[in-house]
């Protein structure tokens, strides 16, 4: 049986991991201003440029029915069933878009997984959907053994530029304005397929990020060492160097450094980073 698997752009992989991964994607849009423009390699400095010179933050647009029934009934030209893992439920409207989608082609040949999650917490699960397809599993015990480590994807990121979060409404106006006075820099964790505030960080952000990698590794300490995404929009090199060495000291296999594409940079902005694994290595 062959199996293709799928995503939205949202998972922030770069265009030769979703090629080396043989994994197809489906885009967003980004709205700046009266342009609408497709969430491709690209997309973030063009978002991170219209918001300098217009002072107008941009929008996103989900992927609707139709393009999904596009999208994937081109992939069932060459392959007996489609594996689509989506960004949450709980922040976007694409996974119900894919269910009915999937629901008009027929659910038996389209299985559609709602991450709970976003950015490269959907790329882990790809992955791990990958090494299952290559190793000859079948389709509905992947599904299952993708679903089983959603609860366990450590998702977070700290964000130095909070006005992307304010204005989106991610960011309340009582906690937008004492973080600017106050020089706090909270850190955004996916908990339950949603975005909270988890902790506050104080000080200049290339320290604040030392202090969330020790937090984070601290709070999730049983990671599964095989893969690791340094995620960032923006970020001082330095700082993802340091990153590095220390993700590596910890024992992971396959460290990944990609850049945050325009979905998320849309709501994240720039100067912002995350740290992101599954934590579920007490159990593997």
């Amino acid at each position: 049986m062959k199996i293709a698997l799928s995503c939205e752009s949202s998972a922030d992989f770069n265009k030769e991991m979703y090629e080396k991964n043989k994994i197809s994607v489906v885009p967003f849009s980004i709205i700046l201003g009266d342009n609408l423009i497709p969430d491709v390699d690209g997309a973030s400095k063009k978002i991170f440029d219209f918001v300098e010179k217009t002072k107008v933050l941009p929008k996103t647009s989900a992927v609707n029915q139709e393009q999904y029934k596009e999208h994937f009934t081109n992939l069932l030209k060459e392959h007996d069933v489609v594996i689509h893992i989506t960004l949450s439920s709980k922040i976007s409207c694409a996974n119900s878009n894919a269910l009915l989608a999937a629901k008009e082609i027929g659910e038996d040949r389209i299985k559609i997984i709602d991450s709970l999650s976003l950015s490269t917490g959907i790329a882990l699960l790809l992955l791990y959907a990958r090494k299952l397809i290559d190793n000859g599993e079948d389709v509905n015990t992947i599904v299952k053994k993708v679903e089983e480590r959603v609860p366990h994807l450590q998702v977070s990121f700290v964000a130095n530029n909070l006005e992307y979060l304010y204005k989106g409404g991610r960011c309340g106006t009582l906690a937008y304005y004492s973080a600017n006075l106050l020089k706090i820099k909270p850190k955004i964790s996916v908990q339950n397929g949603a975005m909270v505030s988890s902790k506050k960080f104080f000080g200049l952000f290339p320290k604040i990020l030392e202090k969330y990698y020790e937090d984070v590794m601290q709070k999730h300490n049983t990671p599964d060492l095989e893969n690791v995404f340094i995620t960032y929009s923006t970020a001082p090199e330095q700082i993802i160097k340091t990153l590095q060495e220390k993700l590596k000291s910890r024992g992971f296999k396959n460290i990944f450094v990609t850049n945050a594409g325009g979905t998320i940079s849309s709501h994240c902005g720039p100067e912002c980073l995350g740290v992101l694994f599954i934590n579920d290595g007490n159990s593997r």
